[in-house]
């Protein structure tokens, strides 16, 4: 579990510091992030302190699905939708704000992107250096078992066996960062 799963379940009992340290570690990023939606810090600042409030007046449930971090941001995202959208049938006219709902979009595929690449690099430097090699000629790299074989001067057999158990052994270290089966 991530130290701010932990913050908030902690806020979630009854100990206010939870929220404390979840504002201080997040705040600054969410605002940054949702600036870059909505093109306004002033705006930006308002939703990332509508975004704490949410969670402390609604609680809502984390499941654990993704990072904490990327749960937040999803929250505040939401928020700068509505805002964006709301702003739109006030002022139909602006199309700077149909512009931005669209980069919205693009903004939250990017940082989830990496998000993910960030989480499977922390992964990967957990695993065993045989396992980490391999998993890299293999799909970073784009090598077929054969020139993998010859990279790390192994049989085909062998490195077909290595793949396998780097692949499982990945598995289990994304597990413990909160990606499951269904995002593997």
């Amino acid at each position: 579990m991530d130290h701010g799963a932990e913050s908030y379940l902690r806020f979630l009992a009854g100990d206010d510091n939870g929220m404390v340290e979840l504002i201080r570690d997040y705040k600054d990023g969410l605002m940054l992030y949702l600036n870059g939606m909505v093109g306004n810090i002033h705006v930006a600042e308002e939703l990332m302190e509508e975004t704490f409030v949410r969670l402390a007046v609604r609680r809502p449930h984390f499941r654990g699905r993704s990072s904490f971090k990327t749960w937040l941001y999803a929250i505040g995202r939401n928020l700068a939708l509505d805002d964006l959208r709301r702003r739109r049938r006030e002022d139909p006219a602006d199309p700077e704000l149909l512009v931005r709902e669209a980069d919205a979009e693009t903004v939250e595929a990017a940082y989830l992107r990496d998000e993910r690449s960030r989480t499977l690099h922390r992964a990967m430097g957990r695993l065993h250096p045989e396992y980490r090699t391999v998993l890299w000629l293999v799909y970073f790299e784009e090598m077929d078992n054969a020139q993998a074989a010859v990279a790390m001067r192994k049989s085909k057999r062998q490195i077909e066996n290595l793949v396998y158990r780097a692949k499982q052994s990945l598995r289990t270290e994304l597990k413990k960062e909160g990606i499951t089966g269904e995002n593997l």
